[in-house]
């Protein structure tokens, strides 16, 4: 039996987590469509509750269009405080069962409990019973996705939310995948899905039947990746200390600025928080990247490395004045951002192996 083959991989991901703590904290809301950051005027939503989703209101969508599909949506701005609080309380939850933790947020992680700290044989159970404790212990829903990869477990968190699970052993996952909409894919957005579209690429079935060197000619390195993924094959393992690969902040403005000098009285704040961020986290960092978005949503990133490691906010100010005066804006800006990477905290790069193939339709049991 292979390695991938014996790993128990569970992926936990909260119901709606930051529009669920709202209606925690608030059971007024109960029932009602919610909307969590974002404003009927302008913004954009974190997350919304699932009466809102009934509407079409989603993640990332504007107030504005959010209010026009929902005309008795209600706003409330995010506390990401009280987030945080919550989902220490949930992570204290998953290390009780093993260390092999990994966030991917504050309100979702990969854990591998192949061995684990309650000498379980099941990872079915085992998600059940974090699942209950997630529940009594916060008041909170959260679904879970388990198999013997990420990749999968990560897809199957999905099926049965809210508050639901699903287990998907070795002998059922290219089935699972076969059957698939490609947009359902993690890892394959917006702008990929409407390619394979165009290719006839509808469902996992068909993206099988591709070959590789078809894949990789039409994406790339991520042609690879495709090609070994839809075939249940994903050897990336749960790291519970993922490294930060950068550190920014934003600010989206209630009107949209077409003036460089009302610009730089913000990216002043802006570096301020960076620099607090980073000094927290004992951070520095080499290659600065502004980020503007306009009016018209449309996003532009201007970046420059140095020879040095910086922190400092005079520093930070001054690098992002310079890419802001680097060419001249296209419209009006909405939001503004400044972040940092190339961080001192980086490992030297190991050169990655090619992917191994595995047989998938062996016996797996009790996972």
């Amino acid at each position: 039996m292979s390695e991938q083959q014996n790993r128990k991989i569970i992926h936990i991901d909260m119901d709606s987590f930051y529009a669920s703590v709202e209606i925690l904290d608030q059971p007024e809301l109960r029932g009602k469509p919610l909307a969590v950051g974002g404003n009927e005027n302008r913004g954009v939503i974190s997350t919304a509750s699932y009466e809102a989703r009934k509407y079409g209101v989603k993640s990332a969508m504007t107030g504005k269009l959010a209010k026009k599909l929902c005309p008795h949506l209600i706003f409330v701005p995010p506390r990401f405080n009280r987030y945080k609080e919550i989902s220490k309380k949930i992570r204290s939850i998953f290390l009780e069962y093993t260390d092999l933790v990994e966030p991917l947020s504050l309100d979702e992680a990969y854990l591998d409990v192949t061995s684990n700290k309650k000498n379980m044989k099941s990872a079915t159970l085992i998600a059940k019973q974090i699942r209950k404790r997630i529940f009594d212990e916060t008041g909170l829903t959260a679904s879970a996705g388990i198999s013997v990869n990420k990749f999968v477990a990560k897809i199957a968190s999905d099926i049965n939310k809210p508050n639901g699970q699903l287990t998907i052993n070795p002998d059922e996952i290219e089935l699972f995948l076969e059957n698939l909409d490609i947009k359902k894919f993690y890892g394959i957005g917006k702008i990929t899905t409407e390619k394979m579209y165009k290719l006839g690429i509808f469902t996992g079935k068909d993206l099988k039947n591709k070959s590789l060197e078809f894949l990789e000619k039409q994406f790339g390195k991520s042609g690879t990746q495709y090609y070994y993924i839809v075939r249940g094959i994903h050897n990336s393992e749960v790291k519970p200390d993922r490294t930060v690969k950068s550190v920014g902040a934003e600010r989206t403005f209630q009107e949209n600025l077409s003036s460089e000098i009302y610009l730089i009285e913000r990216l002043e704040s802006i570096a301020d928080e960076l620099e607090q961020r980073l000094k927290k986290n004992k951070l520095a960092g080499k290659t600065i990247t502004l980020k503007i978005k306009y009016s018209t949503f449309a996003q532009q990133t201007r970046s420059k490395t140095i020879p040095y490691f910086i922190s400092d906010k005079d520093l930070l100010l001054e690098l992002a004045k310079e890419l802001l005066f680097q060419e001249k804006l296209k419209d009006s800006v909405r939001l503004i951002g400044i972040s940092l990477s190339s961080l001192n905290n980086e490992e030297k790069k190991i050169e990655k192996k090619k992917p191994e193939v595995i047989q998938l339709k062996l016996p797996f049991k009790d996972i």
